[in-house]
């Protein structure tokens, strides 16, 4: 099946079981904004947990904060928001169209690089074990064709991004005979630079309103009480600060579903060094961020780094973990040093000295920092493009199953009386009502066995229990796998310890150890 089949399924899927809805619906919707239903904010709750106790929890030099998303609006500026945080636009004349100038160049790229895989994907399969991929990539002329092609490309893109030169970016997409997706014509206007802060005004009157911006990210709320946490925490560098919160950034060309929104949550972390040490201090945190994500299981084939050529004026170093989505490779998390730009800037705007003093060299320096970024929207649909699965069964029914981590899925445990009578009912009600404390269960009778399994299979719930009439004699139930749809069976009283030793984010924090 394409990946574009793959992926519009997993959309419908995501509406159809409670996971993610069109903001607004009812009014025909807003534009790349999404509401998260029953099941959504579940599973999105347990992946901001995992992250959250990942860094508080497992370090004792890193705790918490929650800044306001109203802030002063002379940290924007700052900040350097207000004067640069900018995307490059252009519009087709024809369609009206407006599309990010560097994103069309990326996709072109990326379609050089698409040539290139389904040619070693073909000759892949014709000669099997025999086939020699790195020697393929080396000797092939198609395949070293558009090799050059992508790099000479790649190098052209780089250079103009790096001199912020817009005019060559245009000219990159026509020489590239980058076409509208929308009207298929090449008639593309100048590309200019857009600003992507909400502002609003905060204010009795207009004319004592003060203009203000929603925040395009959470991580100024750290910097300006980065001294308050250091002095009431009595913390000594190296220490980090973590906060999940919303964050917003007027998009222009916002798709590919909750990939890239309006309206968004970011987990973000930032760890304040000695300088000259934050180099050392970036490749530690690479280290440690790719492996909370390979801990989720999805294989490690599905992660890889994407070093920064360009780097923001702010950082000396930069790389994103990215993931496989159904679309390609994207961005799910970045990590970057900092330097002490942002601190120096407050310290400048501000008039207040925000230096810390380390007392084992009896000395006073701004931190440098590194930072870890998360967007929340694209972890959860990162873990749903990769746990929603189609299998065809033995007696040729195909289900659909979301193969969840079970610390991160919606519902743990789904009880199941066999029929609703001869007192099932009762007893399953029992055993729920014990079990409801220790993780999120779900009551179920309604249709036949089967087809409650399937449901439960459909929203990610790693185990179902069905009481039957021997339960009532043995104390028993039958408990069911969702991956391998196994069932034995289990007494009652073993159920909490053998499924909360699966199920829970603990279980799942101590493979990071």
């Amino acid at each position: 099946m394409a990946q574009e089949d793959v992926f519009k399924k997993l959309v419908s899927h995501c509406k159809e079981y409670g996971f993610v809805f069109p903001s607004s619906e009812i009014y025909d919707g807003l534009g790349a904004v999404y509401d998260y239903g029953q099941n959504g904010v579940e599973l999105k709750n347990n992946i901001k947990q995992y992250w959250w106790q990942s860094m508080v929890l497992l370090h004792e030099n890193i705790v918490g904060l929650d800044s306001a998303i109203f802030m002063h609006p002379t940290i924007w500026k700052a900040s350097g928001h207000v004067d640069a945080f900018n995307d490059p636009l252009i519009d087709n004349r024809d369609s009206k169209k407006r599309y990010r100038a560097d994103v069309l160049i990326e996709e072109q790229i990326a379609k050089y690089e698409d040539k290139i895989n389904k040619e070693v994907a073909k000759a892949a399969k014709k000669y099997g074990d025999a086939f020699n991929e790195a020697e393929f990539r080396a000797t092939n002329a198609r395949v070293l064709e558009h090799q050059a092609k992508r790099d000479a490309l790649h190098e052209r893109y780089s250079k103009a991004m790096n001199a912020t030169d817009l005019n060559e970016l245009r000219q990159i997409i026509l020489d590239e005979e980058i076409v509208c997706p929308i009207s298929g014509t090449k008639n593309w206007t100048e590309v200019r630079q857009f600003n992507l802060m909400f502002s609003t005004e905060m204010g009795s009157t207009a004319d004592g309103a003060m203009k203000v911006y929603l925040r395009p990210e959470t991580a100024q709320g750290i910097f300006v009480n980065y001294l308050n946490v250091q002095k009431t925490g009595r913390m000594k560098i190296p220490f980090g600060i973590a906060q999940i919160g919303k964050a917003f950034r007027n998009e222009i060309v916002a798709r590919q579903f909750i990939f890239r929104m309006r309206e968004f949550e970011q987990m973000e972390m930032q760890f304040f060094v000695k300088p000259g040490t934050e180099l050392e201090w970036f490749q530690k945190w690479k280290e440690t961020r790719l492996k909370w994500h390979k801990a989720l299981g999805f294989g490690d084939d599905h992660y890889r780094y994407h070093d920064h050529e360009k780097l923001a004026h702010y950082a000396n170093a930069a790389t994103d973990i990215e993931f496989l989505m159904p679309f390609g490779f994207k961005e799910v998390e970045g990590i970057h040093s900092r330097t002490n730009f942002d601190l120096s800037q407050h310290e400048k705007f501000s008039g207040k000295n925000i230096k810390y003093f380390d007392t084992e060299i009896n000395e006073s320096y701004t931190p440098y920092v590194i930072e870890t970024s998360i967007g929340v929207d694209r972890m959860f649909l990162s873990i749903m493009s990769a746990a929603y699965t189609e299998e065809k069964l033995e007696n040729g029914e195909t289900r659909v199953v979301l193969k969840l981590p079970a610390a991160l899925a919606p519902v743990k445990l789904a009880v199941m009386p066999l029929v609703k009578k001869d007192g099932l009912p009762e007893k399953a009600r029992e055993i729920m009502n014990n079990l409801k404390f220790h993780f999120n269960c779900q009551y179920d009778e309604k249709d036949s066995i089967g087809k409650r399994y399937r449901r439960q299979d459909a929203i990610g719930t790693p185990y179902c229990i069905t009481v039957d009439h021997q339960t009532l004699e043995d104390n028993c139930v039958t408990l069911r796998n969702r991956d391998t749809m196994q069932q034995e069976r289990v007494a009652i009283d073993q159920l909490d310890n053998l499924i909360a030793g699966k199920v829970s984010i603990t279980s799942l924090l101590k493979t990071l150890q």
